[in-house]
């Protein structure tokens, strides 16, 4: 299961007919940002993966060209830009939330997971997969990957055999010229 960093109500502006509408948001360490109509997670009705396609993201006065839903002041809004040009017109419910998302999705757009080994100290990125589980503690600043182990000694094992295959091909090619030694 992947680690949830932000999840909220906000306002989303439709692409088409330019209607600001509630939906409940989910933003995830991989980067996927998940809008739904309610907060029950039910039936979502669009998914944005940041870490491919987010090229910026402002908020408040910076959102140039973009008008808040009624009630709302500009402070308030988000605009995500997309690769493909299009942008994501977000508006929080203040102008400290808006900067809290916006710190939120620039962190999900380009930070990877870092695991640390404290028997060399070193750090290792960690591709968020299926086959890499998250767990955040809450409360900490701990990140925890649980990795699974063959992925770790796969390439090892692999590169072993090719060693041993090696060595025995050279035993066997000795001593099949052993009998023309003694010739």
């Amino acid at each position: 299961m992947m680690a949830l960093l932000k999840s909220g109500w906000l306002w989303r502006q439709s692409s088409v007919l330019k209607r600001w509408k509630l939906n409940w948001c989910d933003l995830w360490i991989d980067g996927s940002f998940v809008f739904y109509k309610s907060e029950s997670r039910r039936d979502y009705e669009t998914k944005v993966n940041l870490k491919s396609s987010c090229v910026n993201v402002k908020s408040g006065l910076e959102c140039a060209g973009v008008g808040p839903p009624e009630s709302h002041p500009r402070e308030n809004l988000l605009v995500v830009y997309l690769r493909d040009g299009t942008m994501l017109s977000l508006c929080a419910n203040s102008e400290d939330e808006a900067l809290a998302w916006k710190l939120t999705l620039m962190e999900a757009k380009r930070n990877p997971v870092f695991t640390y080994n404290p028997y060399d100290d070193t750090y290792q990125t960690v591709p968020i997969d299926s086959h890499n589980a998250v767990y955040i503690m809450p409360g900490t600043q701990h990140v925890w990957v649980h990795r699974d182990s063959y992925e770790d000694s796969f390439g090892e094992q692999i590169a072993l055999g090719l060693l041993a295959g090696m060595a025995a091909g050279a035993a066997m090619r000795s001593l099949l010229w052993m009998p023309f030694w003694f010739c």
